[in-house]
Parts: structure tokens; sequence; C-alpha cells
């Protein structure tokens, strides 16, 4: 069992889908429900869950993360990362951002912190209360999906 667990990759989005752009992670991984993934991938919304999604850090070797990010970049700017401290994040996510920097900080701590990708797509920093993406962020979906599947077979050739 310890070795299926080694092998384990989740993409995870994340975000608040009140805010309609800061949703993007949760809207992709909506997206990516009907796509065939490797059979040791899981798909996880994790909304704005922060400290609630720290006990994935033991279970997946890997976590893709997609998120909203605040940029001087345009809207809709894809960007992979692969930090491996808390710092080493944008200098401003979204609205949830201390959350998911403390949740890091914390498996650090606790000696466990899986191979992290980071997948940021640029928002505007004025959200409306709507539950939809815009239509500027939403036609980006298709590309922030092939991105994920392009780190899936990065990590996992086969």
């Amino acid at each position: 069992m310890e070795k299926d667990n080694n092998k384990k990759v989740l993409i995870l989005g994340l975000g608040n889908i009140l805010l309609n752009d800061e949703g993007i992670g949760v809207s992709v991984v909506n997206g990516m429900e009907k796509i065939n993934l490797p059979k040791n991938t899981d798909i996880l919304d994790g909304g704005t869950g922060g400290f609630v999604l720290l006990s994935l850090f033991h279970e997946y070797k890997t976590i893709i993360i997609i998120d909203a990010a605040l940029s001087d970049e345009e809207p809709g700017t894809i960007k992979v990362l692969e930090p491996k401290f808390s710092s080493d994040f944008p200098k401003s996510l979204s609205t949830h951002e201390l959350g998911m920097k403390d949740m890091i900080e914390s498996a650090i701590l606790l000696g466990k912190v899986p191979k992290l990708y980071l997948v940021a797509v640029t928002i505007s920093p004025h959200q409306d209360m709507d539950m939809k993406v815009t239509p500027e962020i939403g036609k980006h979906i298709p590309k922030i999906i092939n991105t994920v599947l392009d780190i899936l077979k990065l990590i996992s050739p086969n």
C-alpha cells in the first residue's frame, strides 16, 4: 500500500466560487471531471479549505494546485511554479492566500511536503459577487486544463 501512495497524484482546485474569477481553480477541476486521467490521479475541489486540506499532504506524492493569482500580468496569464516553501508562492495569490501559505508552512514543520506544482492564473483584483467566472477568464479554461495535463505527462510519462 505504501508503494501505491508514493505514486499518487492530486489535482487540487482552489478558490472562492462566490467571487467570479477567484474560483477559477474550482471551475477547472469541475471541467476536468470527465477527462480520462491516469489511475493514480485524483481530482478535488478544495474550495477555500485551508488547514482542512493539510491531511492531503500525507496522502499524495505530488499535488498540482490550480489557483487564482493577483499580479501585474494580464488577466488570463498562466504560470506554472514549483514551490518548495510558502515563500516561493506568488506574493499575492487571492483572498485565501494566507490559508494556503500557512498550510504549506505547517506541512514543512510536520516534515511532509509532496512535490508541488502551482498553476497560477492571473485575475483582476476587482471581483464581483457572482458564482460564474467571467468570459475573459473562462475562455482560458481549456488552456489551463492542457497545462495540467502537460504536467501529468511530465511526472508520469506512461
